[in-house]
């Protein structure tokens, strides 16, 4: 291919080839969600976008590992170490076991990815069953001298890193400074004292007698920190070193910061080629999350049933809004601008049926297919910028109408070639599907017989008929349009 893929790296925050270790295998991890409640909104943006880079992966010929995990330990409410465990915290109000919490939310999160229509990763690790791989870690994090126990916990020593490597290289955080923040934090947060730096994060926890998740370990019984759960599970199913990493930028510092630090200080080495970052989802300008109360959950948006919602909106709709934006760009959440989208995607799946249906109408094409289809690669390349080839996609379908009208030319092999290219892109690559066909088998056998009906009636000169079945139809919000190739239908 000309133009090979391109991504932005956040480690040299700067776009570089992709070139993989070992071609044409592909390690990709993404920080999978804390299973604690239903997944919302902005969940949906990362596995989106990492869908997405997968799926075009695949098709430029890769064999991707896409290891996603799932937290369900380890969690705390604050990320200087203090607080409750989330799900254990949410199992005490709820007076259930920890690990019905895990498979509630669980479930509820498979759910919710389903109907995005997001494909399962190839691994889906739970941190409470690798905890003998983060054990090992963190004794050789110690072995190295990089890691200390004190009162039955074990905290990675920033300062003894730092002497050596960069600490805050990926997120651009100075070490001193956040010695200096951590400093002033410290004196409200319980169990700081025993940090020998402020700046020091959390191994393992010596777990408290009333502390419900909890395993032995060489410091006693205990449970693991946040970040050593993903630099195990990467290492055991990606190795030392692979190609991606994912997650959102709320996961830049401490999480994936400190996951370089643990894995170079027990390995030797960087672990990961590439840093992606998917941006944030916003409501009114403020990032959307549990922790501050201003998220819509994926079941709600497509109920409708928020106070923010004027409406229900389809799984594809959401996805669409997505794509609607380069991955690295923020999104606004906004009831106007997701109706906008709903419009649009049915115009965009309807061009894309009508191109589907196309005949060749000439013995060459007024217009130059393989520019277009081109177009889509470019788009892709530069850095997974759908919303580019949204862009170009629409264009396919503004000529799609122009041949339906009579108004463009097409010959037979260039329009095989575009019907094939843009059924690519839209179904396989960006993962939309028609949820009125999907699940309108029997819708499509009504239609059929009525616009049948009708077509008789117009034969028969019987127009009184056949405009009646139209404006009834109209009436019930689906629109019939007549072409050159018979009658189409659409819901509006």
């Amino acid at each position: 291919m000309d133009h090979p893929l391109h991504l932005y790296n956040t480690l040299s925050r700067k776009k570089e080839t992709f070139v993989p270790i070992a071609a044409p295998h592909v390690g990709l991890y993404v920080c999978g969600p804390t299973v604690y409640g239903d997944p919302h909104l902005g969940h949906a943006r990362p596995y989106i976008t990492f869908d997405v880079l997968v799926r075009y992966l695949e098709h430029l010929g890769y064999k991707v590992r896409y290891v996603r995990n799932i937290t369900d330990v380890g969690h705390l409410e604050n990320d200087a170490d203090a607080g409750d465990d989330k799900i254990a915290k949410k199992a005490r109000l709820e007076q259930i076991e920890p690990m019905e919490v895990v498979q509630r939310y669980t479930v509820s999160f498979h759910e919710a990815m389903e109907l995005l229509n997001n494909r399962p990763p190839s691994i889906e690790p739970r941190a409470s069953g690798h905890i003998i791989e983060q054990l090992a870690m963190i004794e050789q994090l110690i072995a190295n001298g990089f890691a200390y126990a004190v009162n039955g916990s074990v905290y990675f020593d920033v300062t003894a890193y730092a002497k050596d490597h960069d600490y805050g290289k990926l997120s651009g955080r100075v070490v001193e400074d956040l010695i200096a923040g951590a400093g002033n934090e410290r004196r409200s947060l319980e169990g700081q004292d025993e940090k020998r730096n402020p700046a020091d994060f959390a191994l393992w926890k010596n777990a408290q007698p009333e502390h419900i998740m909890r395993w032995p370990s060489p410091w006693g019984d205990g449970f693991p920190g946040w970040h050593i759960e993903c630099s195990a599970m990467s290492k055991k199913y990606l190795g030392e070193t692979f190609d991606i990493h994912g997650g959102g930028m709320d996961l830049l510092f401490p999480h994936h910061e400190s996951e370089i630090a643990q894995s170079q200080g027990s390995c030797g080495h960087h672990p990961v080629n590439y840093w992606v970052h998917n941006n944030m989802i916003t409501i009114n300008g403020q990032k959307m999350g549990k922790s501050l109360g201003n998220f819509i959950t994926l079941s709600e948006m497509f109920s409708g049933n928020h106070p923010k919602l004027t409406q229900a909106f389809s799984p594809m709709t959401v996805r669409f809004f997505i794509l609607q934006a380069q991955y690295r760009s923020t999104l606004d959440f906004g009831n106007e601008a997701l109706q906008g989208v709903e419009k649009g995607l049915k115009r965009f799946l309807e061009g894309i049926k009508t191109l589907e249906k196309l005949k060749a109408n000439a013995d060459s094409s007024s217009f130059e297919v393989d520019g277009l289809i081109a177009s889509y690669y470019e788009a892709l390349n530069d850095d997974l910028n759908t919303p580019i080839l949204i862009a170009q996609l629409y264009e396919t379908v503004r000529l799609a109408n122009l041949i339906a009208a009579g108004q463009a030319d097409i010959d037979a092999a260039s329009l095989e070639k575009l019907q094939k290219a843009a059924s690519l892109m839209v179904y396989d690559i960006l993962g939309l599907r028609d949820e009125q066909a999907a699940g309108g088998n029997q819708l499509d056998g009504v239609m059929a017989l009525l616009l049948e009906l009708r077509q008789k009636a117009k034969t028969n000169k019987d127009f009184a008929t056949s405009d009646l079945i139209r404006d009834q139809l109209t009436a019930l919000g689906i629109q019939v349009k007549d072409g050159k190739e018979g009658a189409s239908w659409t819901v509006l």
